[in-house]
């Protein structure tokens, strides 16, 4: 089962769920409880020689890899 990412529409949280394909789960935000989630493009990343990359630039947070992050503070 893939894991797909949803942001919160009330407070911007974005949270991981596990859920088969095409499935037409409603999911509530675990931060706020909010109900206006919707489903984000995950950044996708890989180990090459022991070091971890991204398919996106420097700009990801060193904390939680995510680009321009706003969610984990950094």
């Amino acid at each position: 089962m893939p894991i797909y990412e949803y942001k919160c529409g009330d407070c911007e949280h974005i949270t991981e769920f596990l859920e088969r394909l095409n499935s037409d789960s409603r999911h509530a935000c675990e931060k706020c409880g909010g109900e206006k989630m919707s489903k984000v493009m995950s950044i996708f990343s890989a180990t090459v020689d022991g070091k971890s990359i991204t398919n996106s630039d420097s700009d990801n947070c060193s904390t939680c890899g995510r680009h321009n992050c706003s969610t984990c503070g950094h």
